[in-house]
């Protein structure tokens, strides 16, 4: 069976109601915190790259901008009517490539990916463009899991990579390789516990 892109997995399109239900509960909790803990200012101009069905949506606060871009048309539908039950109207979606934004340089605020790195077919190329569209000294922040540097837990998360990848995901991609590949080293990585699989990378986009 070939690998699939995440918009090509039934996971990711056919499976959009079922997503909402399973992975949102899970995945919002984090996302509220580490949006609230943004402290956002009034009238900042955010992008959320891979937005889904919009899980992380009732975090962000009204007197902010937010575009969210997915390749998966039907994860956005169900993304758009959550914006009109709510009359969110600071949100919107589009449907795009996140490794061909199309957004012209320094166009954005605070540039966010939500378990998002390792779903893409290239998080080196995601990272490049994420990093153009945020604007000098804006934020880039990141959610994902990294294959643990332990021996033993390093060597399962990798054996599983054949299958999650015709799921969708990759579970071999290891934190600091990735972020000195992507020339992102002068951020904070941390997990809000011990025992949690998922890190929080916040950094100040220092590009020139």
């Amino acid at each position: 069976m070939a690998e699939l892109g995440a918009h090509e997995s039934r996971l990711y399109s056919d499976l959009a109601p079922l997503y909402d239900k399973t992975f949102a509960k899970f995945f919002y909790s984090r996302e509220r915190t580490i949006i609230q803990n943004l402290n956002l200012p009034a009238d900042t101009e955010v992008l959320e790259v891979g937005v889904g069905t919009g899980t992380s949506f009732p975090a962000y606060p009204r007197n902010c901008r937010v575009t969210g871009i997915d390749p998966a048309p039907r994860m956005l539908a169900r993304a758009q009517e959550k914006i009109a039950e709510n009359n969110w109207r600071h949100l919107q979606v589009m449907e795009m490539d996140a490794l061909n934004l199309t957004f012209p340089d320094n166009a954005f605020d605070y540039v966010m990916a939500f378990h998002v790195v390792s779903v893409v077919p290239d998080p080196i190329r995601m990272m490049a463009e994420m990093r153009r569209v945020c604007r000098p000294g804006g934020s880039i922040v990141i959610v994902n899991h990294f294959t643990s540097e332990s021996p033993i837990w390093g060597t399962l998360t990798k054996s599983l990579d054949p299958i999650t990848r015709r799921l969708g995901w990759s579970t071999n991609l290891r934190l600091r390789p990735f972020l000195e590949d992507a020339a992102f080293t002068e951020c904070k990585a941390y997990k809000f516990s011990r025992f949690s699989l998922y890190t929080v990378v916040v950094g100040v986009n220092d590009k020139e």
